[in-house]
Parts: structure tokens; C-alpha cells; sequence
């Protein structure tokens, strides 16, 4: 049978709904005030007529959005195939770079150079050289730009993302991998049931803000050629003089990455506060 909550509890609850309240009255008029300040500024600036004909043209918005639509579709595609290929790369390129004893030096030799060389390359100058390069090397056969791009996409990301992965490998308390081995565990085991669990949970956050970045940068495959969402857009202002389809596609791209950047901060917040209460990580 539980017990009834005491009258000091409830004056506690009650100056908690009061402040709630409080602020969110704060936080919307603030807002109120903020929007009616911006939209006074951009009406009376003097280029705002031709700026917002422009650039937030409603019949250039709804012309251009069935073709950025169809090329943001390939970029779905993309993001799809990359994000595979980045998690195979990324967990051997850690794990080679956590293996011990002098016989392994030219794998985590190997590894380290692979991830300096990609995590200091820009992204841009990856896509010039795979998309060019590896066509010249047989100019008979056209390779797709979406395929090309997915491979530089898998090249730059694994080395960031292994590099996250080997933070979080290297995180876990020594004595797990000591007693999995005690217990008879080879290498191969004790990263895979022991260590590389509790590293990706550590480095969840971290994971989730490169795949968002990668969300981002798949819209660069478009210097290949590929018709993604940013061509399409490219396109249709260069027919139409208008750039309002650059908003259509910015606009796509953020509706795009909202789910995932709101489940990165909440799994961030649940994991700050299961570590402030003392559960387990």
C-alpha cells in the first residue's frame, strides 16, 4: 500500500509547476517579441520585395519541389549504401588499431596512416580524386557518379567514425578485457562480446553527430554530376533565375536530418542523466 505524499512534497510539486509554467510563458512571449523585431527589419529593408521573390518565390517553390524531391530520393540512396560500408570499414579499421603485440604493427600501422590521410584530406578534394581518378583508370567503362560518390562518402567517414570507435574501445576499463581473457577468451571474443559493446554505447553521441554530418555532406556528390537534390536545384535556377530552389533543397535537407538530430539530444540527455543518478552506461 503506498503512502500519501506529505504536505511538504506537495508545496515542492506545486512551486515546480508554477516555475514550469513561468518559463514557458517567458520563453514564448521572448520569442513572440523576436520574430515580430525580425519580421519589422526585413519589411522595411529596402531590397526585401526583390529578395523574397527571389529567393521565397511560392510558385518558383512549388516548381522546384518535385524534382529536388526526386533528386533527394538518390541522396536517401546514397546515405543508405555509405552508412553500411562506413560500419564495416570503421569496426576493422578500429579493431586493427587495437590489436597488441609487435607481429601486428604493420595492421595498426597501416590503419593510423589510412585514418590521418582521410581524416586531414577535405571532403571535396576526395570526391575530385575518386570521381575523376578511378574513371581514368578505365575510360571505356562510365561508372556512376552516385556510386562513385558513395565510395568517397565510405573512405572519409570510416576514418572519422573509426577513430570515434577506437576512443570508446580504448575507454572500457582494462580489467574487462584482463578478465575476459581469464576466462579463456580469445582477442576476436573478447572484442566482440566485451569490449565493442560497451565502446559503441560510450560512444553513441559521438556516432550519431557523424552520421548527421554525413547527412550533410552526401549532397556534395553533386560536383560528379549526380542529379541529387542540390543538381536538381542547381538546375531549375539556372533555367528559371530564381533561387528559391536552393531553399526548396535546404529546406528538404533539414526536414531530412530533424529526426535524427532530435534523437541524438535525446539519447544524449538520457545518457547524462543515468550517469548523474549512478545507473549504468
Amino acid at each position: 500500500m503506498s503512502l500519501g505524499v506529505s504536505a511538504v512534497e506537495q508545496d515542492r510539486r506545486r512551486y515546480r509547476r508554477k516555475q514550469t509554467t513561468k518559463s514557458i510563458l517567458i520563453s514564448a512571449v521572448s520569442t513572440l517579441i523576436f520574430a515580430v523585431v525580425i519580421a519589422l527589419v526585413l519589411a522595411n529593408s529596402p531590397g526585401w520585395a526583390v529578395t523574397r521573390e527571389t529567393f521565397f518565390s511560392g510558385h518558383y517553390f512549388q516548381l522546384a519541389l518535385p524534382d529536388v524531391l526526386k533528386g533527394l530520393w538518390l541522396n536517401v540512396r546514397i546515405l543508405f549504401f555509405a552508412v553500411i560500408g562506413v560500419a564495416i570499414l570503421s569496426v576493422l579499421l578500429a579493431a586493427m588499431r587495437s590489436l597488441r603485440g609487435a607481429v601486428f604493427f604493420p595492421l595498426r600501422f597501416l590503419a593510423a596512416a589510412y585514418t590521418d590521410l582521410f581524416r586531414g584530406m577535405p571532403f571535396l578534394i576526395v570526391l575530385y580524386l575518386i570521381g575523376f581518378g578511378i574513371p581514368a583508370l578505365n575510360p571505356t567503362e562510365r561508372i556512376p557518379a552516385a556510386v562513385l560518390g558513395t565510395i568517397a562518402l565510405i573512405l572519409t567517414y570510416s576514418s572519422y567514425v573509426a577513430e570515434v570507435l577506437r576512443a570508446g574501445l580504448e575507454a572500457v576499463h582494462p580489467s574487462q578485457r584482463f578478465a575476459a581473457r581469464s576466462l579463456g577468451l580469445t582477442h576476436g571474443q573478447t572484442l566482440r562480446h566485451i569490449i565493442v559493446p560497451q565502446a559503441v554505447r560510450k560512444v553513441t553521441p559521438a556516432l550519431m553527430n557523424d552520421f548527421i554530418s554525413m547527412q550533410k555532406d552526401v549532397g556534395l556528390i553533386s560536383v560528379l554530376g549526380a542529379v541529387d537534390a542540390i543538381r536538381a536545384a542547381q538546375i531549375q535556377q539556372a533555367t528559371t533565375y530564381n533561387f528559391t530552389s536552393y531553399v526548396v533543397a535546404g529546406l528538404l535537407f533539414v526536414a531530412f536530418s530533424w529526426p535524427f538530430i532530435r534523437l541524438s539530444d535525446w539519447y544524449t540527455a538520457r545518457l547524462r542523466k543515468r550517469e548523474q543518478i549512478g545507473g549504468a552506461v
